[in-house]
C-alpha cells in the first residue's frame, strides 16, 4: 500500500499537473500588483529576456536563431568548455559523486574542497581560503561575521550589489565615498576614525563600467589612518595581472590588500562557487560564524573539479592571462575610431556607452538579428541616464570575431542614431 501511495503522491491526483493559482482576495491583489510592475518594466523598455543556447559556453553558440558570436559572457580566459577542465569534472564527479547533501561542518568536507581551498590561497599568495556557493554568498557572510556596531565599513558607491547587500546585513558604521574618488575616501576615513576598526571596500575592477579601483591610493590612504582593505576580484581573478592573480597583482600591493573575495564561475572554468581567502583567523571565524557557508551545501564536487583544473592551468603558465591584453586593445582602439564611447581602461569589460535605456535595447536586439550576442543593461543595474552595451572580449575570440563585432556596431550605431 505505501507504495501505492508513493506513486500517487508523486504524480499527484488527477489533474495535478496543471499550474494552479491561489484563491483568494489577497492573492487577486498581488496578482494585480506584479503585472502592474511587471508592464511598467515593459514600458520602461528595460526588460530582460532570457534566450535560451543549445551549446557549451564559449565565443560561438547556438540559439534557436542560428549561430552568434558571443560577446557578453565571463568565461574570460575560455576555460568553461576547455577539454582538461570539462575532464576533470567528470572524474571528480565519477569519484566524489553528484553532491553532499550538506553542509560542511556536519558531513559535507571531502579531500578536494580541502585541496581547492589549499590551491586558491596558495594561488592568491593567502593563508587560507574558505568556499562559498557563489561569491555572493561570500560578500553576504563576511561583513556580518567580521564588522560590529564598535567598526565601520567604507564602500566605493558603484560596489556591486552583492557587497552592498552584505554591508546592509552587518551592523557596522555604514561611509559610501564617492566612485574611486580619494579626496572623499580620505574624508570619509578622517570621520571614521572614532571607530575600532575601518574596513575600505571596493571591486578591484567594476563589471559595470570597465574601470581598475586605484588601489595603490587606497591603500596608501587606508596605511595613513590605520585601516583595512577588502577587495572583489571578480572580474580580475585570473587574468589581471602578471600572473592573474588580481587587481593587487596588477598594481603591485599584493602585501596590503588584507582581505579578497573572488568568484569560481567567471574565469576559473564559469561554473559556479566564491571564496574568501586572507588571513587565516579570518577563514577559521567565518567557518563558525558566517551565515551563508553554516547554511548552504558544499559545493558540487564536479564544480571543484573544474574550478581545481582551471587554476592548475594558470599556475603552469601565464601564457592564457597575457593574451587578453591585444584583444582587448583592438576592440576599444576600433571602436573609439568608430565614434564610440568605451568606458573603463584597458579591461575585457568594454562597455559601449548609449545613455538611453530603449537605445540600448534595441541596439542590443538589432546586434544579435547580425550574429553578435551583446546585452543593454539600464537602470536599476546602471543608474538612470547611463545605459550602455557591455561587451566582454575573451581570450578565445578571434581577430575575425572582434572586428565582426565593431563592423555590426557601427552599422547599428549608424541605423539608429548613435553614430553620425
Amino acid at each position: 500500500m505505501w507504495r501505492a501511495a508513493a506513486v500517487w503522491a508523486l504524480r499527484g491526483a488527477p489533474g495535478a499537473g496543471a499550474p494552479r493559482a491561489a484563491s483568494g482576495a489577497a492573492a487577486a491583489q498581488l496578482r494585480r500588483r506584479l503585472e502592474s510592475e511587471l508592464e511598467e518594466i515593459r514600458g520602461a523598455g528595460t526588460w530582460k529576456s532570457e534566450r535560451v543556447i543549445s551549446s557549451r559556453q564559449g565565443p560561438h553558440l547556438q540559439l534557436a536563431g542560428g549561430g552568434i558570436i558571443n560577446f557578453c559572457a565571463n568565461n574570460y580566459l575560455g576555460l568553461s568548455s576547455h577539454p582538461e577542465v570539462i575532464r576533470a569534472a567528470v572524474e571528480a564527479l565519477e569519484k566524489f559523486g553528484a553532491g553532499l547533501s550538506s553542509v560542511r561542518f556536519i558531513c559535507g568536507t571531502q579531500s578536494i574542497h580541502k585541496d581547492l581551498e589549499e590551491k586558491i590561497a596558495r594561488f592568491h599568495q593567502r593563508e587560507d581560503a574558505i568556499l562559498y556557493a557563489s561569491c555572493f554568498d561570500a560578500n553576504a557572510g563576511i561583513f556580518e561575521a567580521l564588522l560590529t556596531p564598535e567598526d565601520a565599513v567604507l564602500s566605493d558607491e558603484l560596489n556591486h550589489a552583492s557587497i552592498i547587500d552584505g554591508i546592509r546585513l552587518c551592523k557596522a558604521n555604514k561611509y559610501r565615498y564617492k566612485h574611486m574618488d580619494m579626496q572623499d575616501l580620505e574624508a570619509k576615513l578622517k570621520e571614521a576614525q572614532k571607530h575600532r576598526l575601518r574596513l575600505v571596500a571596493t571591486d578591484g575592477a567594476f563589471s559595470m563600467d570597465g574601470d581598475i579601483a586605484p588601489l595603490r591610493e587606497i591603500c596608501q590612504l587606508a596605511h595613513k589612518y590605520d585601516a583595512l582593505v577588502f577587495i572583489d576580484e571578480c572580474h580580475a581573478t585570473g587574468f589581471l595581472g602578471p600572473n592573474g592573480r588580481g587587481t593587487d597583482e596588477l598594481l603591485g600591493v599584493m602585501d596590503k590588500v588584507t582581505i579578497i573575495n573572488s568568484t569560481l564561475g567567471k574565469a576559473l572554468g564559469g561554473a559556479a562557487g566564491g571564496y574568501t581567502t586572507g588571513p587565516k583567523p579570518l577563514i577559521d571565524l567565518l567557518r563558525q560564524r558566517s551565515r551563508p557557508y553554516l547554511f548552504s551545501n558544499s559545493l558540487p564536487p564536479a564544480v571543484v573539479g573544474c574550478a581545481s583544473k582551471a587554476l592548475d592551468l594558470l599556475m603552469e603558465s601565464n601564457a592564457i592571462a597575457q593574451s587578453m591584453a591585444a584583444k582587448t586593445q583592438r576592440f576599444r582602439s576600433k571602436m573609439t575610431a568608430a565614434g564610440f564611447t568605451i568606458s573603463g581602461k584597458d579591461h575585457p569589460i568594454c562597455p559601449v556607452m548609449l545613455g538611453d535605456a530603449r537605445l540600448a535595447s534595441v541596439m542590443a536586439e538589432d546586434m544579435l538579428n547580425r550574429g553578435i550576442y551583446v546585452i543593454g543593461f539600464s537602470y536599476p543595474v546602471v543608474p538612470k541616464g547611463k545605459a550602455r552595451i557591455r561587451v566582454q572580449i575573451s581570450a578565445v575570440h578571434s581577430d575575425e570575431d572582434i572586428d565582426r563585432c565593431v563592423e555590426a556596431f557601427t552599422q547599428v550605431g549608424q541605423k539608429h542614431g548613435a553614430l553620425p
